[in-house]
Formats: C-alpha cells, sequence, structure tokens
C-alpha cells in the first residue's frame, strides 16, 4: 500500500521539478542544449520534458541533478545580487571547481558529480557548510 502513494507522489515531484528547472533555464539564458545536458536529456526530449503534459518518466539521476541545479539556484539567490545571481552560471570562473571555465560548462562536462560539488561550493560560500 505504502509503494502506491510513493508512485503517486512521485508524478508530482517530477513535474514540480521540470517546471522550476525549465523557469531556471530561462532565467540563466541556457541555450537549449546547455540546459537539456545538464537535465542530462536529448534537446528533443527536454523540448517535451519541460511542457506540462509531459507523461515521461525521469531516471532517479534526472531527479537528483533537477534537486541540485534548483538547490544552486536559490543558494545563489540568497548569496549575490539578482544581476550577478542569474549571470554567474554563464561567468568565467577563476574558482578550484572551475579552473576559468564556465560553471554551465564545468557542470555539463562533469556530470551530476560536478553539479553536486558546484552546489556545495555555493554553499560553503554563503556559509551553508
Amino acid at each position: 500500500m505504502e509503494n502506491l502513494v510513493l508512485e503517486q507522489v512521485a508524478p508530482d515531484r517530477q513535474a514540480v521539478g521540470l517546471k522550476a528547472f525549465a523557469r531556471i533555464a530561462d532565467a540563466w539564458s541556457l541555450t537549449l542544449r546547455e540546459a537539456a545536458a545538464l537535465a542530462d536529456m536529448s534537446e528533443s526530449t527536454w523540448k517535451r520534458a519541460k511542457k506540462p503534459a509531459f507523461a515521461g518518466d525521469l531516471t532517479q539521476d534526472q531527479m537528483l541533478r533537477l534537486s541540485a541545479l534548483i538547490g544552486l539556484y536559490k543558494s545563489l539567490e540568497l548569496y549575490f545580487n539578482e544581476p550577478i545571481a542569474l549571470q554567474w552560471p554563464r561567468l568565467p570562473n577563476k574558482g578550484p571547481e572551475f579552473d576559468g571555465a564556465r560553471p554551465v560548462d564545468a557542470m555539463i562536462a562533469g556530470g551530476l558529480p560536478k553539479i553536486l560539488r558546484v552546489r556545495g561550493y555555493v554553499d560553503a560560500l554563503r556559509g551553508g557548510m
């Protein structure tokens, strides 16, 4: 019985995560390719996934990515003023996680482990760790 309840909740969490990440992708001015790569989807799947009627299932990896990216967005909002918070993912960064690359490029190249490290890095900057 408990598994049935979890299965009913999961699509709601998935829909909320996709909607939130679609808004973040717009706020960060990500290209279709960048947003799809961060979510670990093909561009065509991302086009479908960001629509409210998306009926596909996300993997655990994809849900973790969305969760970490939503958390990163919130951490950036708390640490920086709005213009910088929105531009930060696309600005070259000399921090230890980036070696001069843009955070978005580093996260795409490094996948979920790098996304989680970047989230932790920003949380540490704002004193959250």
